[in-house]
């Protein structure tokens, strides 16, 4: 089992800024990819930006230039830096970890809880 927690959002002004850390946490399993994902109320979950264990990154093409994903594998961590942020913008953002589990192979994803990011004046 893998662990995914995510933290950083809040309430930020439009323009401002807020970074997002995700942390992955458990045995057994190798660390394949992460991203972030957000959900706005009434919307389908959209792809924000993932990011490789080997650092190839992509993003949607609504936040590319104002968002950057990094990682810290050693810790198993990705952040996202969130800069000129704007109302539409808010949403919940879940970080997700695509692992394969060192014994079986298997392929797996886990998703975090969520955490609430506001753009508003």
């Amino acid at each position: 089992q893998v662990q995914v927690v995510e933290s950083g959002g809040g309430l930020v002004q439009p323009g401002g800024s807020l970074r997002l850390s995700c942390a992955a946490s458990g045995s057994s399993y190798r660390i394949i990819a992460m991203g972030w994902y957000r959900q706005a109320p009434g919307k389908q979950r959209e792809t924000v930006a993932s990011i490789t264990r080997d650092g190839i990154t992509n993003y949607a093409a609504s936040v590319k230039g104002r968002f950057t994903i990094s990682r810290d594998n050693a810790k198993n961590t990705v952040f996202l830096q969130m800069n000129s942020l704007k109302p539409e913008d808010t949403a919940v953002y879940y970080c997700n970890a695509d692992v394969r589990n060192v014994g079986t192979a298997a392929q797996i994803n886990y998703w975090g809880q969520g955490t609430q990011v506001t753009v508003s004046s």
